[in-house]
């Protein structure tokens, strides 16, 4: 905690850059050092209690003075040349203080405790921002451009607008562009976080990351690699980033107005005591109160806390990223939740079959499944998986942003999307279909239409009970989502939501989330690539971490990670109770402050005495914190099922 709150330093440089890699806690400098500190320390004791010689348990306790002190004296040191005071200089002083006195153990115990609140903040806020390379992965090594008619290989930074790219069935745009020609189907995944491939054509706007499906394509290029959907999103995550860092914590907010005063009061203790003609008794006085006055429960009541609740909300399977996280996580008042991977399973099902007079649904699943036996397609395995009856369908060919087409019998069957093939009598179906949430295909035999098959991904199970939990502890909650509206809406209202935000870009989910905070402190849901940008907007960005990306997870300030939803209204609870004893041992920490200076100051307490109370109120304070530590796995035994909107199918 030390000087953060009046250090310009950001994370990653200078003197945090050894904590900042981290990874484990004896991996922390300041814990290594405290640990050495504090073995002297109670050697020293031992000794002390046994008897021992002055000779050999000062040695001792200067050694775990020096050692402990080593972790905060030098950058204080650094910062009072830069003109920057804090919760360090106010500990120097009272250590310098307290060996002008004579008291090298006061002293030694001051810089231990220090350390370990030292250490315990940097092990809980130690963690490596690893999740652009992912974004970065998604731009293809090189591009195929057409020049003088011919294809040349280049590099995707060496495309500018007007450049003609060639785009492969398998391949991944390297660049933001438009369709010239061809037709094909494109995985945006990376980029909306839907599942259902987005059928593309001529003057079709198609983006860097993306990943051809059928057809190849001819695309001129729009954007340049530098300022592609790809980059914009780096660069909002790395900008939300930086505005993200230590100093926003409680106790070192606090510690920014109370140091200054201390050592103000202090100085004029001193010179009071040349006014009065005894300024021996008055700096011996003011040191006191220096001591009296160092905030060491402060210092460890916040980081201590800290580590109780991120360990205890680890065994329930959720990661907390440090202190700063965890605060603002307890004042969130609005939820925002994406749509796919997080409200729903991501895995699309088929949820209903229809079928003219003419067939039944066994054959229509029959056809269809004979069609799609050899595709990679999400709808493809969707409708595999919901029968295991597979006509045996001959000279089947794809086309491109249509569908499929092939042979049974002699008779020609297809299957596609509608406007391709004719709904006819079953346009009522198919439109009962799409308002409810779900992709519609249609399959026709020997040229009429015999059936319609819809596809939807469901709702987590659980996913209604924890949007009505959220609701009844007072949040406010949001979907936001890439997909359509009407898809968007029936999933909203399934679930319990009624502000909903469709076919949103990964830049359009930031600026809702700057939305909804102008309204009160949000948390932003997600899984994907797609999401990193919102994230990172948000006051809290929660990654569901089992199906989430890496660049989403390190993004995140929370990841849930498993596929539970009941985990996040059992975290914020958590992350709320947390909060509560935060502030109960930071207001412990100043009353007695606020006791120990008046006592101090008119000679009431000695040193020892102080040092004392000041031990026996950071155990206080360390016994408080662990209480956050309290947690146990909750589920939700009867979580409620969506209102059916279409009869699953058989």
């Amino acid at each position: 905690m030390s000087d953060a709150c009046c250090s310009d330093e950001k994370p990653g440089s200078g003197e945090s850059e050894e904590t900042e890699e981290a990874v484990g806690f004896w991996h922390v400098r300041e814990v290594r050092a405290a640990a050495v500190s504090g073995v002297l320390l109670l050697v020293a004791w031992i000794v002390s209690l046994t008897g021992g010689p002055q000779w050999l348990t000062l040695p001792l306790e200067i050694a775990a003075l020096l050692i402990a002190a080593w972790t905060f004296v030098p950058s204080t040191l650094r910062r009072l040349v830069k003109g920057k005071i804090g919760v360090g200089t106010l500990m120097t002083i009272a250590a310098v203080g307290a060996v002008a006195l004579g008291q090298f153990e006061e002293a030694a115990m001051l810089a231990f405790f220090y350390a370990i609140s030292e250490g315990l903040e940097e092990y809980s806020l130690a963690k490596t921002r690893r999740g652009l390379r992912a974004l970065l992965d998604l731009v293809p090594a090189e591009a195929t451009v057409l020049r003088g008619g011919a294809e040349v290989t280049v590099d995707p930074a060496e495309l500018v607008p007007g450049n003609r790219m060639v785009v492969r069935p398998g391949e991944r745009l390297a660049t933001d562009g438009r369709v010239v020609t061809g037709r094909t189907s494109l995985d945006t995944s990376a980029l909306t976080g839907e599942s259902v491939p987005v059928e593309a054509g001529p003057g079709s706007e198609v983006y860097a990351g993306s990943i051809n499906g059928t057809g190849p394509l001819e695309v001129e290029v729009t954007s340049t690699a530098e300022n592609n959907s790809l980059a914009r999103i780096v660069h909002i995550v790395e900008a939300e980033q930086s505005r993200k860092g230590p100093g926003q914590r409680l106790a070192d907010s606090i510690a920014r107005k109370l140091v200054p005063g201390i050592l103000i009061a202090a100085a004029l203790i001193i010179v009071f005591g040349f006014i009065v003609g005894e300024p021996l008794l008055w700096f011996e006085r003011a040191l006191v109160v220096l001591v009296a006055a160092s905030p060491c429960a402060l210092a460890i009541s916040v980081p201590v806390t800290v580590v109780a609740s991120v360990g205890a909300a680890s065994r329930i399977g959720v990661l907390i990223k440090g202190g700063g996280a965890l605060e603002t996580l307890g004042k969130i008042r609005t939820i925002a939740l994406d749509k796919t991977g997080t409200l729903t399973r991501n895995k699309p099902a088929v949820i209903d079959v229809v079928a003219t007079r003419r067939a039944t649904k066994e054959h229509v699943l029959a056809l269809a499944a004979g069609l799609e036996a050899r595709s990679e397609h999400p709808l493809a395995r969707a409708i595999l998986a919901a029968t295991t009856d597979r006509a045996a369908i001959t000279d089947v060919n794809a086309v491109p942003g249509a569908g499929l087409e092939g042979l049974v019998e002699g008779r020609t069957v297809r299957l596609g999307r509608p406007g391709w093939i004719d709904a006819g009598p079953l346009a009522a179906e198919v439109a009962r279909m799409q308002r409810a949430g779900a992709t519609a295909v249609l399959i026709e035999e020997a040229g009429e239409v015999i059936g319609a098959v819809a596809v939807r991904d469901e709702l987590r199970p659980e996913a209604p009970e924890v949007i009505a939990q959220l609701s009844a502890s007072g949040y406010t909650t949001a979907m936001l989502t890439g997909d359509n509206l009407i898809t968007a809406t029936a999933l909203g209202q399934a679930a319990g939501i009624t502000e909903v935000h469709a076919d949103l870009r990964p830049e359009d989910k930031a600026d809702i989330i700057r939305t909804l905070q102008g309204r009160a402190p949000t948390a932003m849901v997600g899984d994907g690539v797609n999401d990193a940008p919102a994230l990172a907007t948000a006051d809290s960005g929660i990654a569901m971490g089992a199906m989430g990306s890496d660049v989403a997870i390190e993004t995140a300030d929370i990841a849930l990670m498993g596929e539970d939803l009941n985990n996040l209204p059992q975290i914020l609870d958590h992350a709320r109770r947390t909060r509560r004893i935060m502030l109960q041992n930071v207001g412990l920490s100043l009353a007695l402050i606020a006791v120990l200076i008046p006592l101090a100051l008119f000679g009431l307490l000695g040193l020892a005495a102080v040092v004392l109370i000041h031990e026996l109120a950071e155990v206080v304070v360390i016994a408080n914190g662990v209480r956050a530590g309290r947690i146990s796995r909750r589920t939700t035994a009867n979580a409620a099922q969506p209102a059916p909107m279409l009869e699953p199918a058989a």
